[in-house]
């Protein structure tokens, strides 16, 4: 376990996820991208996406998957944010992002993804952090630049006719790989 940081709004504490723990970052992921809870956040995808985000047995093989954890952050003893870190030789994967919409606004993203920074530098010795956003995400694909990411043009298509992905509501989605350089 992570020692804790302070936080304005409590303590925080990371975690590595397990098994037990796979329906709560369920509900979390979705309150976080998915209906009408979603939209009290910024980081809703109601717009784009219907259906589900993720579901017990994605969560449970991230869990399970050698080279890969699940942070669970913690606040005052409820989970509130969750964050995927996965191996990928010299550099580490950054998904399965979610902070409850109540508490989104306020840093605390910032300092998730800090730590997990951190965090993979320490474990893996990885030299960059990787991630994909969908394109139509200006807003959070901004967020992460001003964290020191940046849009590389590769392109990956999403998954349609996988609903374990979602129902998209538009025909033209796309995930762009963001990279940022840790060393």
């Amino acid at each position: 376990m992570e020692p804790t940081a302070p936080h304005p709004l409590g303590e925080l504490t990371f975690r590595d996820a397990t098994a037990a723990d796979a329906q709560a970052v369920v509900d979390l992921v979705e309150s976080a991208y998915r209906g009408d809870s979603s939209r009290t956040g910024w980081t809703t995808e109601a717009h784009l996406l219907d259906g589900q985000r993720t579901d017990v047995q994605a969560v449970l093989d991230v869990v399970e998957a050698p080279g890969s954890r699940l942070l669970a952050i913690e606040q005052d003893g409820r989970l509130t944010a969750c964050c995927q870190l996965e191996h990928r030789g010299e550099a580490a994967y950054f998904g399965m992002f979610a902070v409850r919409p109540g508490v989104q606004g306020g840093g605390l993203g910032r300092r998730i993804i800090a730590t997990a920074e951190r965090m993979a530098c320490e474990s893996w010795c990885v030299r960059e952090m990787q991630m994909t956003v969908l394109t139509a995400r200006e807003d959070l694909i901004a967020w992460y630049e001003r964290r020191g990411y940046r849009r590389t043009g590769k392109l990956l298509p999403f998954p349609y006719g996988d609903e374990r992905f979602g129902i998209p509501r538009r025909a033209d989605l796309e995930f762009e790989l963001l990279v940022k350089p840790l060393v």
